[in-house]
């Protein structure tokens, strides 16, 4: 699947993808700290951008196939905060993938400090009911992977699953 990388899409590196962004009045609160429901949509343009850089299109993903991506669970930690005018950075990696579930580890960081951490659950759906990752998906996540031999293999896991070995 062909996929258009705009000028803010990032870069995969290393395991990881990563996503620049600027803090704007509008992510934050009246103090000029970072509202704290602005690093959930920090984080989700890291995963779809993520998923971009793979070469998936969602869109066409739900077309074609009728697959969606939920996300089923996230626990964020706020360590400390962004401020308005801050250039940050959302760091995105798959941490396990086994039948509908793709499990991510996110951070948002401004230089070397880590100011949030995210662990997400998402799930595949097809019609609201969970569906195996698609092919697509776990190629291309094994590509990347072991394109530069960072990150280890991947494996079968128990249950058809995907897992680091």
């Amino acid at each position: 699947m062909s996929v258009n990388n705009g000028p803010s899409s990032g870069a995969l590196a290393g395991d990881s993808h990563h996503l620049p962004l600027r803090v704007y009045y509008e992510d934050t609160d009246f103090s000029g700290v970072v509202y704290h429901a602005s690093y959930l949509r920090f984080f989700e343009r890291g995963r779809t951008e993520f998923i971009r850089a793979l070469g998936i299109d969602q869109q066409a993903l739900f077309r074609q196939d009728g697959l969606a991506f939920a996300v089923r669970s996230l626990t964020v930690e706020f360590l400390r905060p962004a401020l308005m005018d801050d250039v940050v950075e959302v760091v995105t990696k798959v941490a396990a993938m086994r039948g509908p579930t793709l499990r991510l580890e996110q951070n948002l960081s401004r230089g070397a400090e880590i100011l949030t951490t995210a662990q997400v659950l998402v799930i595949c759906i097809k019609a609201g009911r969970p569906q195996r990752l698609p092919p697509v998906l776990l190629e291309a996540v094994a590509a990347h992977r072991g394109a530069d031999g960072i990150g280890g293999p991947l494996r079968e896991g128990g249950e058809g699953g995907i897992s680091k070995k």
